[in-house]
């Protein structure tokens, strides 16, 4: 069996729709975007692969850079561009690598990771969405943008988020550092945006439920801040659809050289 020292830990950058898989983590049916993307290594590799993601998405949720790393035995070792176009090539349409490059042998995708960067897209219009259906949120009623970005100012810094968790949520603690929590409209688009250390499961499509809600005048702009302080999931709205959700991206410190989160609106409508 080679050595830690021989083995080469590799990092890729993966891009993927999320409306075809029963989310992130393998399951025994194999269709998770996990299962796809080891049996698409491994081919290339040679070798059985398990990789290891920076962030578990549900069903339908979409990413434009989720990373992930593995490792390979020395006879594994292939060119930097066949971790990319090799193993693209045994992916289904719906994945694709972006990128790939050695890491150091410690790092990990996961604990090494700083932030986590989420951006939740909405089509409010009174008639749904067939061309992009799968990638929007959808709400039919009137929303003020304003309203919900001065609502979601309450989610900035440290808190509990114990009102925006799953009930079979499996973290050791619900309280997370929120740093960035914005919400803007571009014509029939609602764009919400998050950046924090972690996130809980279902957390951001709680969120967005709980801001929908202050946007269309159900409930008052302090309403977020009431709902964190109570810690009651049971008070908040419903858990909103996962087709808008997109993991944009993760941050790392700068020695590790893995690529900066893409921007989500150019990559999607070059706005």
């Amino acid at each position: 069996m080679p050595s830690q020292q021989q083995i080469q830990r590799i990092a890729l950058g993966i891009e993927y729709d999320g409306a075809a898989f029963h989310g992130w983590q393998s399951q025994p049916h194999g269709q998770t975007v996990q299962d796809v993307l080891e049996q698409a290594i491994g081919q290339v590799a040679a070798q059985p692969i398990r990789v290891h993601c920076a962030g578990r998405t549900d069903a339908g949720v979409h990413a434009l850079n989720q990373v992930v790393h593995f490792d390979c035995a020395p006879a594994s070792v292939r060119p930097q561009q066949a971790w990319i176009r090799g193993v693209n090539a045994h992916l289904p349409s719906s994945v694709c690598v972006r990128w790939a490059q050695p890491v150091a042998a410690d790092f990990h995708a996961r604990f090494d990771a700083r932030a986590r960067h989420y951006c939740y897209l909405l089509h409010n219009h009174p008639v749904r969405p067939a061309l992009m259906h799968g990638r929007l949120g959808w709400h039919h009623h009137p929303l003020d943008a304003a309203r919900m970005q001065a609502a979601a100012q309450a989610l900035l810094g440290e808190h509990d988020f114990s009102a925006f968790r799953a009930a079979e949520c499996q973290a050791k603690s619900a309280v997370k550092i929120m740093q960035q929590a914005t919400v803007r409209r571009h014509g029939e688009l609602i764009i919400f945006e998050f950046r924090a250390d972690a996130f809980l499961q279902h957390m951001v499509r709680n969120m967005v439920g709980a801001l929908v809600a202050v946007g269309n005048g159900r409930e008052a702009v302090d309403s977020i801040a009431r709902l964190l302080a109570s810690g009651d999931r049971r008070r908040a709205a419903p858990t909103f659809s996962a087709a808008g959700l997109y993991l944009v991206g993760v941050d790392y410190a700068p020695h590790w050289n893995i690529p900066l989160p893409a921007r989500i609106m150019p990559a999607l409508f070059e706005i």
